[in-house]
């Protein structure tokens, strides 16, 4: 493992106060390994071996059932994934591959629970970003279940902007059906919304989305402090 990898890994949250040797104990076995686009990483199902560190690239996390797939998350460097199955020894609740070529980190999921058992920082961190991902995960129900297709896209738009530190426009690293799964939402209503948003400045080329005027996309989003935090 490169020092440049070990520095990422501690600049994260769940890594950042762990005692040395405890960090140690947990990289000594760590591999690293790049992945090309549309590489199965996890099996909703299956056992977890390891903790996934995402240093490069994109990752969607996704679940089937029945015949039907949905697209849950699309995460991007630097976090892990998926924290609670590997501290819990527990099946996997999703899936994962790559969307882009990435590179991942891969720590052993019975190293990583030792040192939960050892590590008090550690172990506090590890409840820290277990209570985010569960505050997430009721924003996301609050968002699909109390908005509207338009104003679930309209938020999407602003968070992801505010995240390339891009107001003018973005590219899409995936097809626009992800983007429909990820949304709660169908391919057709999808290009509907997108023809809604018109009226707010926001064209579509392919997979490029331009906005022409962040704040009437707002207005047409009314983003909420309690469903948008990072808005």
């Amino acid at each position: 493992m490169r020092e440049s990898d070990l520095e990422v890994l501690r600049e994260l949250p769940l890594f950042k106060r762990m005692a040395d040797r405890q960090l140690e104990r947990l990289t000594r076995p760590a591999s690293l390994h790049r992945y090309p686009a549309n590489t199965l990483l996890i099996a909703e199902g299956s056992r977890p071996d390891f903790l996934h560190v995402l240093v490069e690239g994109c990752v969607e996390l996704f679940a089937s059932h029945n015949g039907r797939q949905t697209t849950i998350e699309i995460i991007r460097p630097t976090t892990t994934f998926i924290l609670a199955a590997a501290i819990l020894d527990q099946p996997y609740l999703k899936s994962a591959k790559t969307l882009l070529e990435s590179r991942v980190l891969l720590l052993p999921a019975n190293a990583l629970r030792a040192v939960f058992r050892e590590d008090a920082d550690f172990a506090y961190a590890v409840i820290a970003e277990l209570a985010e991902r569960y505050r997430s995960v009721v924003k996301l129900l609050k968002d699909q279940k109390l908005r509207l297709t338009p104003e679930r896209l309209a938020n999407w738009l602003l968070k992801t902007a505010a995240v390339q530190n891009n107001t003018g426009s973005l590219t899409l690293d995936f097809e626009k059906k992800t983007l429909a799964s990820l949304l709660g939402t169908t391919p057709e209503n999808l290009s509907r919304a997108l023809a809604q948003l018109e009226t707010a400045g926001v064209k579509t080329t392919g997979r490029t989305i331009t906005i022409a005027n962040i704040e009437e996309l707002r207005a047409s989003a009314n983003p909420s402090p309690l469903i948008d935090s990072s808005i």
